[in-house]
């Protein structure tokens, strides 16, 4: 009769923490999932910049690549001469 106590109560101990569970499982396929791969396509994207490209920076700055580095960029605005050296992590789109 014990024993069909105990079992009893270590069942519902764990159905106490099932919700917890499940909420640490959705979190992880909604939110942490995506957010990884979304910064892994980015430094893809990043790393795939090349010379003659035509980027947009998080500034705004329209230019257009004229040399890389592993790091930096060095791009000119359109429309003007000026050069800039920016952090590949500084570009929003091509």
């Amino acid at each position: 009769m014990l024993t069909v106590y105990l079992l009893a109560d270590a069942s519902t101990g764990v159905m106490n923490f099932l919700p917890l569970i499940a909420i640490v499982v959705v979190m992880y396929f909604f939110m942490i999932r995506p957010q990884v791969k979304k910064q892994k396509e980015e430094a893809k994207f990043r790393s795939e910049i090349k010379k003659g490209d035509k980027v947009i920076t998080l500034g705004g700055i329209h230019a257009k690549v004229l040399e890389t580095n592993d790091n930096t960029l060095l791009v000119q605005a359109e429309g003007g001469t000026s050069k800039f050296k920016i952090n590949k992590t500084s570009i929003a789109k091509i």
